[in-house]
């Protein structure tokens, strides 16, 4: 009998492969548009540049002001993975769950823009900061829901080209708005309405990229797991740790890495307080963050699929700390200050690539989503903390103090990795 059901499973399994091939292509050219577009739009919004630089403008010059709105994005984001991956575990269609998601992210995209040209700079400052708390609850979803439908429809072997070609694709037509948003919607003297216009761009941008989902052809897995409310979910993450003793302390160095990223919105604030801040060189040096880590993604994509994703993840975070000490060691040079930022930007795209493909690999595809989920709140509540500590370094301490805490968390992160998580794909994982 056990026989019988051990084979209908395998023809089940069978069966869901050849769709997953059947519809590669299709499924393919869906999520390059969509991650095209979708981070060309996104990484406007995200870029270390344009809204720190924004947020500075209308706090009058508050770095704890800026640490602060940070940290509410990445506190939002911390509050629903767990609640993304309950809302689509049981499901065997996740797409139209990704859909509610996505456009409620692109809705607080464009509120933060309208908020500029609607309220005056006080007001905006509070509504952009209660905007992007309500964007990381939307974002903290999402995280979950698009990096496992992404794995149901794209075999492990192809998500780093992928991953790899929506980046660098992304990054040249964002490396190029940038530039031109600087130079033509900022100017000189930047002001609200020129930051909110760039986010308008970025609206429209992500809109276009969301839509071109609906060429995606789901396929239905053989099996799913039952509903579960979400209380009882969460009562079985620390069994789900203790039986998988890799993904537990990659999860944790992933947590320490991110840590390291609070110096991010600090970088621009550095130059800004050496030089004055135009547009034109928020242009360049968003042009330079964006367009190394296009480049880049010509790099990790390929070097994921073919070593794995954990070299990459290793890479990234040493060429991470390299920029952030030359930043440290040499300020008021334009030129340097752009070498920084095409490091910094090449960086966190393999360290994101990397992240997200890491922890696609542990474990079985049934817990697939709780795994995401978990490895998403822990990332996000060191992104919370992260900017938060930066905004008070950076208040007290200056920002020298920022970098190297910085280096410090991120150095951490990579030897955690380096001593005490194996490559995923040696341990004979399901995906």
């Amino acid at each position: 009998m056990q026989n019988d059901i051990d084979r209908a499973d395998r023809r089940a399994e069978r069966r869901f492969q050849i769709q997953v091939q059947r519809n590669l292509n299709r499924n393919f050219a869906a999520h390059l548009v969509h991650g095209m577009l979708g981070q060309t739009g996104f990484r406007l919004l995200n870029a270390p540049t344009f809204l720190p630089a924004y947020i500075m403008l209308l706090s009058g010059g508050s770095n704890l002001a800026v640490g602060f709105s940070s940290a509410l994005q990445s506190f939002g984001m911390m509050l629903t993975p767990m609640i993304g991956a309950n809302l689509i575990e049981h499901r065997k269609k996740v797409l139209p769950v990704a859909f509610s998601t996505g456009w409620g992210m692109r809705g607080m995209v464009l509120a933060i823009a309208l908020s500029g040209l609607i309220l005056p700079p006080p007001l905006a400052l509070w509504a952009i900061m209660l905007f992007l708390a309500v964007f990381g609850l939307f974002q903290g979803m999402q995280g979950v829901i698009f990096s496992f439908l992404m794995a149901k429809v794209i075999p492990v072997s192809k998500r780093g080209r992928l991953t790899g070609m929506r980046n660098f694709l992304a990054g040249i037509i964002s490396a190029v708005v940038a530039w031109l948003s600087g130079q033509f919607l900022l100017g000189d003297t930047p002001t609200p309405a020129g930051y909110s216009y760039t986010f308008i761009l970025a609206f429209l941008l992500t809109s276009i990229g969301l839509t071109a989902l609906v060429a995606v052809r789901e396929p239905e897995p053989p099996t799913v797991r039952p509903k579960e409310n979400l209380r009882t979910r969460l009562t079985q993450v620390p069994s789900l740790l203790r039986d998988d003793p890799a993904f537990t302390r990659y999860v944790a160095a992933r947590a320490l890495a991110t840590m390291g990223r609070m110096a991010m919105p600090f970088y621009i604030l550095h130059e800004g307080a050496i030089t004055t801040l135009s547009g034109a060189t928020l242009g360049i040096l968003t042009f330079a963050f964006t367009i190394s880590g296009t480049f880049s993604n010509l790099l990790w994509g390929p070097l994921g699929d073919t070593k794995g994703f954990r070299i990459t993840f290793l890479a990234s975070i040493g060429l991470w700390v390299a920029a952030t000490l030359l930043l440290m060691l040499v300020s008021g040079n334009l030129p340097v200050t752009v070498l920084v930022f095409v490091g910094i930007g090449a960086a966190a795209q393999g360290f994101q690539t990397a992240s997200q493909n890491m922890t696609l690999e542990f474990g079985e595809r049934n817990d697939l989503p709780v795994r995401l989920a978990i490895a998403h709140t822990t990332s996000d509540i060191a992104g919370t903390i992260g900017p938060l500590l930066g905004g008070v370094l950076a208040a007290f301490a200056g920002y020298q103090a920022v970098f190297s805490t910085s280096i410090l968390f991120l150095i951490l992160g990579g030897v955690v990795v380096a001593r005490y998580v194996p490559e995923p794909r040696k341990q004979g994982e399901f995906l």
